[in-house]
């Protein structure tokens, strides 16, 4: 098992709010597979709030901590105050495939560089505990084939290799359509190759 394999994703979108010197702070995070999901995202709480002062962003579309596919947006505020801080709460949350838009009301009161850092950044993990999560887990499909005498001992195997039958057919032989975390799949074929003797055949999909 790998950490690009299986991850925590957000199950839902959460939102917290949080007021600070007059100023409103709405945080939304959502899942975001990709850039692309996570601007269309960002898009839509720009209409959403477009009487905001500021709706700045960050994003992770990738695994938790991966800096392959990010973006960050301070929208207005002074440069480093906002994306950045709220970018680096998510690179740290253990959760992948996220995106964030904090919405700011300005209330009359400037909070200076290190408040806005602050405030970003509490209004970020105030989303992140509200969040409810679910693991996304990378898979494969795999056929099997297997003598008859062999086909208990395999189907057995499936579950301590997380595996879920699609499809089976019985012909010369047993074949099996198999999916399995993509984590799992050289331990399932070790498996499979002790419990047929070497006979059986595993290929990828």
């Amino acid at each position: 098992m790998t950490a690009a394999d299986r991850y925590p994703i957000p199950a839902a979108r959460a939102r917290a709010e949080l007021v600070i010197e007059r100023s409103r702070f709405v945080c939304t995070v959502s899942r975001a597979e990709s850039p692309e999901a996570a601007h269309a995202f960002i898009r839509e709480m720009q209409r959403e709030f477009e009487d905001a002062t500021h709706n700045c962003w960050a994003f992770v579309a990738g695994p938790p901590g991966s800096s392959a596919r990010i973006g960050m947006s301070d929208d207005g505020e002074p440069h480093g105050t906002a994306g950045r801080p709220m970018l680096t709460v998510l690179m740290h949350s253990g959760v992948g495939e996220i995106v964030a838009v904090v919405t700011r009301h300005y209330g009359g009161t400037k909070l200076g560089t290190g408040g806005l850092v602050r405030a970003y950044s509490a209004a970020v993990q105030e989303a992140l505990a509200r969040l409810e999560r679910r693991e996304r887990v990378e898979t494969v499909d795999v056929k099997l084939r297997v003598g008859y005498a062999a086909f208990a001992a395999v189907r057995n195997l499936l579950p301590g290799h997380e595996g879920e039958l699609l499809d089976e057919r019985f012909g010369d032989n047993v074949e099996l359509l198999v999916r399995v975390p993509a984590s799992n799949v050289d331990a399932l074929r070790v498996a499979v190759g002790n419990a047929t003797s070497g006979q059986g055949t595993f290929g990828l999909e």
